[in-house]
């Protein structure tokens, strides 16, 4: 069956049916929901604790192909991305709307398996699904705005701005499988099941950093920013806002090794410029970060210094001291390529 045929209220309804479950009183953000999916707006108690809000577009041929993402990574993705601006805050995830566009002859089966997608993150990440809204589009776009919070009262947040001269520069996770997954599917290269897998889970399936993000805002840590476009292009934007410099030891950083493997003299540059791995990068003194690398469970790798210097940027450095040339700077929207 088409969207067409369904009509506009019986794709609400079932939209409404797949997100239901987001929606359970049993959950921290369910138990506060007054009003979900069906009326004029979403209405839920408030919290004594700084708001957080994000949106970010998920637009058919621009962020992603769906000859490459299958449905139900499309609508996971389209919410990964916002929860890990979330994340890149230090915040606790509350509530989604979600709208989107659709051409009118896209079959059913295919929008419930896109909300099946957006549910099951939803679930694990305890995000009400709270409305939204639903059109017809040339293509398909998703806008997801999800809400959440810090649940503190002092105003204290993970920021861009918040780095300081002397800070140790640090990452969580494996860089680099999720661009070189992006050009395993563009290129239609051929690796064996192990990699093909790897690079396939971490280009279509995402796990936003949240409980690192909120163990971070915890510790101490006033800086960080999640990386979508890039770690040079996303240090470079924690430089601008924090009025300084940074150095990077390019043979500290932490390249994925199924990367390495599959990629050899590019691995590097995937990691550093490919975008869209979704770890979180933050500055710290080497204290914090140790105290920090010692608690969390996923990798952290001290790769590099904040300095002094107004707005001078990411400078690049192997071990021996010799500058370090990036071929690409990261992903930005509207640059002539």
């Amino acid at each position: 069956m088409k969207v067409s045929e369904l009509g506009e209220f019986g794709l609400i309804a079932l939209i409404a049916e797949v997100a239901a479950p987001t929606q359970q009183k049993e959950t921290p953000a369910g138990s506060n929901l007054l009003i979900g999916i069906g009326d004029d707006a979403a209405a839920w108690r408030g919290k004594a604790a700084v708001q957080l809000v994000t949106v970010d577009s998920f637009i058919q041929d621009v962020h992603f192909s769906l000859d490459v993402t299958p449905w139900w990574e499309v609508g996971w993705k389209a919410l990964a991305v916002n929860l890990s601006d979330i994340a890149a805050m230090g915040g606790i995830t509350e509530y989604a709307v979600v709208s989107l566009a659709l051409p009118e002859d896209t079959e059913v089966e295919d929008v419930r398996a896109l909300y099946q997608g957006v549910t099951a993150l939803a679930l694990e990440s305890g995000v009400a699904i709270v409305g939204g809204d639903t059109s017809r589009g040339p293509q398909v776009a998703l806008n997801i705005t999800v809400l959440g919070s810090t649940l503190n009262r002092d105003e204290k947040m993970l920021t861009r701005s918040g780095a300081k001269a002397g800070d140790k520069i640090a990452v969580t996770g494996y860089l680099g499988a999720a661009s070189a997954g992006w050009e395993m599917f563009a290129k239609k290269l051929r690796f064996d099941a192990g990699t093909t897998a790897r690079l396939k889970e971490a280009f279509l399936h995402p796990r936003p950093r949240l409980a690192e993000g909120r163990l971070l805002l915890e510790q101490g840590v006033e800086a960080a920013i999640d990386i979508s476009d890039g770690l040079v292009a996303d240090l470079g934007h924690i430089c601008q806002a924090s009025r300084l410099g940074a150095r990077v030891d390019v043979n500290a950083v932490p390249v994925d090794p199924v990367v390495k493997a599959a990629f050899a003299e590019r691995a590097l540059e995937l990691a550093l410029s490919g975008g869209e791995d979704y770890e979180l990068l933050f500055t710290a003194s080497a204290g914090v970060i140790s105290r920090i690398t010692k608690m969390m469970e996923c990798p952290v790798t001290v790769i590099g210094d904040m300095v002094a210097g107004p707005e001078n940027g990411v400078a690049l450095f192997d071990r021996e001291g010799n500058s370090f040339k990036l071929p690409s700077g990261g992903w930005e929207h509207f640059r002539q390529r």
